[in-house]
């Protein structure tokens, strides 16, 4: 399994070989110097399972040098090729296993695919009990005998479309030895950006030469082929000319892979490679087949225009009328658009424009004190105005002066998105800083959820999510699911969060000013209550009688209630000695540092809190209904280091009992506690908003300002 860059995807891939159901298998993951977490991963794998092996790459080579050092050190008696951004589909292993008789050295199997949007299909047409060759040419939908790969020599190729030439051969070189299995036992996963099918570039003429490779060594391939008979240079001619020829033409068709401007180039040394090895008596038996051969490039065009011209019509008339829409919404706007950017001017916005807070506002607060050249300006709807602090600029969503500040501003920062879809211009920088470490499904994973995504447009989640141009991350859990469930081209900036700096700089008399403005008493406990919102339900309903909780803690204590923000601004508490409501508090992160201890459910502020190293407690009465209405990346009820941040209660006498005999702290709590933070807060140590400044304002920043 090679691994470079499929930090989000590798943790699935690995679990989908490891869960198999036949078991016994070495699996070795090919580390090619990523410069993401792949490394660490898979490392993480293999201390906790034998038949996990990393091998380290200093120096990165590419695809094929990866696969051909994990086959060099493979000792199992059958090789397959797995990419760390796919899948084995359930029982795979078992059906390639009852297949792979004594008879057979290459095995043949189906896959399936699926896009971005999981939407899971079978290649049209394609059925390999067929003719082997006319098949998806790849490494991971065959397997090898290792004896067999080792005598014939066979390898993957350095660079481009490395496995076209191994492919091929193991099946010629395999004759009467060659098997199918009719069964989907791979899912290709199609990513929407950074893979390689997904990069236009002459790197794809590559596989011009692995055919010219293939022709050429024709007479020096040995094996039998069907009837016994020595393979010999016009045998292979004969047998792979009509799939390369539609090999190169799907390759010079796909957008992804030949840019416009290199098409004809591509054409013509496809032609001239194709006329130097046709064999006698070839007949193209499609219009576009006849074309190539005989190097037409206007005869393609001609048929490919006509093909596409229904398709381009109907993509010019939606485009028409999306533009004309737009202009007639904002041609104030429009007109803004065409002066130049203001290379001072930022953007900032929160929690879809409720005020100043957050990441955004770290960044914002630090850059006053490091850049003081950039003018930050804030978007806050009409309603939430009055939460901007004194001196703090902004303008009101919607109006002349919010479309005059989005056109010419060249820094955009956000933790949600900016309302009225803005037009981002080259030369923006997008920062997305997110608002929170993902327990609950996000981004594409939610279309499995369809109960909490209200009518999601997941197009126009896509549509914003390719004008980040860097995208925060706190952890390198965040960095993974943010990367496969946001797919796009921007880049992760592992920098911690920012709002979570004041938990390392808060001074003790400036926790005493805290804790007295909520009314906490020095010789007091302060307990948070901060319950996340759900999906299913309507209103603040915390599930517990906060009355009776805060009477059982006793005046040692005080509970400071926090409703999600869906919920207004107070939580409807009755009136008592131990509750306070802090609703309303316009910074979360004072209530965090007030408390002695959070109790919360599946809310991030669990994330947040943990940099305080104080307890935290779970209390999930309906962890079973939350998870499968919501969905859930990992068990926050398991116990396991990592997952677990401590105590746990499912039940209000459960939750009080911790409180009334000590257990919501104990040593086995600041243990787990201990894992929890180690995984969730690596980078956050008090500076995270001046990294992030000095990386958005103060440096270069090569891979930002796409349109």
């Amino acid at each position: 399994m090679p691994a470079h860059r499929v930090q989000g995807y590798l943790r699935e891939c690995l679990e989908s070989v490891l869960d198999q159901s036949f078991g016994d298998l070495e699996l070795i993951v090919v580390d090619d110097a990523s410069p993401d977490a792949c490394a660490a991963i898979a490392a993480e794998y293999a201390q906790r399972d034998l038949r996990v092996q990393l091998v380290r790459r200093t120096e990165r080579r590419g695809v094929g040098p990866a696969r051909n050092a994990g086959a060099e050190r493979a000792t199992g008696e059958w090789l397959l090729f797995l990419d760390g951004d796919d899948v084995l589909l359930p029982g795979a292993l078992a059906a390639l296993d009852a297949a792979l008789t004594p008879d057979v050295d290459v095995l043949l199997f189906g896959h399936d695919r699926t896009d971005w949007w999981e939407t899971v299909r079978r290649p049209s047409g394609e059925d390999v009990t067929g003719d082997p060759f006319a098949v998806t040419v790849a490494a991971w939908n065959r397997v090898f005998r290792r004896s067999f790969w080792v005598e014939r020599g066979l390898a993957f190729s350095l660079g481009a479309y490395e496995d076209v030439v191994p492919a091929h051969r193991a099946t010629l070189e395999a004759g009467e030895r060659f098997g199918s299995l009719d069964r989907a036992c791979v899912r290709w996963r199609e990513r929407r950006g950074g893979s390689f099918a997904k990069s236009p570039g002459r790197e794809h003429f590559a596989v011009i030469g692995r055919y010219e490779e293939l022709f050429a060594a024709g007479g020096v391939i040995a094996g039998p082929v069907a009837g016994g008979s020595a393979v010999t240079g016009p045998d292979v001619a004969a047998r792979l000319f009509p799939y390369a020829v539609e090999h190169l033409l799907a390759v010079l068709d796909d957008p992804g892979r030949i840019a416009p401007g290199d098409r004809a180039a591509f054409f013509r040394a496809a032609a001239a490679m194709l006329r130097a090895h046709r064999p006698p008596g070839h007949t193209p038996v499609t219009d576009r087949q006849r074309a190539l051969l005989t190097g037409s490039y206007s005869s393609y065009r001609a048929l490919a225009r006509a093909g596409g011209r229904m398709k381009a019509l109907r993509t010019a008339l939606a485009r028409r009328k999306k533009s004309v829409r737009a202009r007639a919404m904002r041609v104030t706007y429009h007109a803004d658009l065409r002066r130049s950017l203001d290379p001072r001017l930022a953007v900032y916005g929160a929690y879809w424009n409720r005020g100043v807070s957050c990441n955004p506002a770290a960044i914002h607060a630090k850059a006053r004190e490091l850049a003081p050249h950039i003018r930050g300006v804030w978007v806050v709807s009409s309603r939430h105005k009055h939460r901007v602090p004194p001196g703090v600029e902004y303008v009101i969503e919607g109006s002349r002066r919010y479309w005059q500040a989005m056109a010419r501003a060249t820094y955009l920062i956000n933790n949600s998105s900016f309302p009225g879809g803005f037009t981002k211009r080259p030369g923006q920088v997008y920062l997305q800083t997110h608002h929170g470490t993902p327990l609950k499904k996000m981004g594409l994973d939610q279309r499995r959820y369809p109960a909490g995504t209200h009518g999601i447009s997941f197009q126009k989640v896509l549509d914003h999510t390719d004008q980040w141009d860097y995208s925060l991350s706190a952890n390198p859990h965040s960095t993974e699911v943010w990367e496969r469930v946001y797919p796009a081209a921007y880049q992760a900036l592992e920098a911690g969060y920012p709002r979570n700096d004041v938990y390392f700089t808060t001074k003790p008399d400036e926790l005493a000013r805290i804790r007295a403005e909520l009314g906490v008493a020095p010789d007091q406990k302060a307990v948070l209550y901060a319950p996340t919102h759900r999906d299913y339900q309507k209103g603040f309903l915390p599930r517990l009688d906060l009355e009776r909780f805060a009477a059982a803690l006793g005046p040692s204590y005080v509970v400071l209630v926090r409703a999600h923000y869906f919920y207004g601004a107070d939580a409807g508490l009755a009136a008592h000695p131990g509750l306070v409501d802090v609703t309303a508090h316009p910074r979360v992160e004072d209530l965090c540092l007030a408390a002695d201890a959070l109790v919360t459910d599946y809310s991030s502020l669990m994330f947040d809190y943990a940099c305080l190293d104080r307890p935290i407690v779970t209390y999930a009465p309906d962890w079973q209904a939350y998870r499968l209405a919501r969905g859930t990346y990992f068990d926050l009820l398991s116990g396991r280091p990592g997952e677990t941040p401590g105590a746990v209660a499912t039940s209000e006498d459960e939750l009080t009992a911790l409180f009334r005999d000590g257990d919501w702290d104990t040593a086995e709590t600041t243990a787990l506690r201990a894992a929890f933070r180690e995984r969730f807060c690596p980078y956050d140590d008090g500076g995270a908003a001046e990294r992030v400044v000095r990386r958005l304002f103060l440096e270069g920043h090569p891979a930002a300002g796409r349109s």
